[in-house]
């Protein structure tokens, strides 16, 4: 018997279609029609996901001219979450934690204080993150205690 029935459960109507019930071709189509809108829905919202998630990890190194010296500068990165951790070397193979890190928008930024002869230094580096480069300046205090602003780019590897 077809005809137009109301579900008590979800209050809509419906007609009967109770005679695709049991089909296994119309059940068959059903389920791929479902398998499609799930895996074009989990593709999008992945190929989103992979748009905008540039991960600062990793190893990069940049080198610093300072008068007639050139230093190579290396850093490490690890993200977790939204939780930016690092190191720098330091002198006689000391390793320096970087501070105040964070990663927002494509933006790198962290501290780096070094002791040299009893007295603390701290330096602030900001940078944008643009596929494997790091392109951003440098704030802080000279030998002379003189606040100095550096560019500095950093490659990946």
């Amino acid at each position: 018997m077809e005809g137009l029935y109301f579900n008590r459960g979800t209050g809509a109507a419906s007609r009967d279609l109770g005679r695709y019930r049991g089909n296994i071709f119309w059940e068959g189509v059903a389920m791929k029609w479902l398998l499609y809108i799930v895996l074009g829905l989990v593709t999008f919202s992945l190929a989103g996901t992979a748009l905008g998630a540039d991960d600062p990890s990793g190893t990069w190194k940049w080198q610093v001219k300072r008068g007639d010296q050139t230093r190579d500068v290396t850093l490490t990165l690890k993200l977790e979450g939204d939780k930016l951790t690092g190191h720098m070397p330091g002198r006689n193979n000391t390793v320096t934690p970087i501070d105040d890190a964070s990663f927002k928008d494509g933006t790198v930024a962290f501290s780096v204080t070094r002791e040299f002869n009893g007295v603390k230094r701290t330096t602030k580096y900001s940078g944008k993150l643009s596929g494997d480069s790091i392109t951003g300046e440098s704030e802080g205090p000279d030998r002379d205690g003189k606040v100095t602003k550096t560019k500095w780019e950093a490659k990946k590897g």
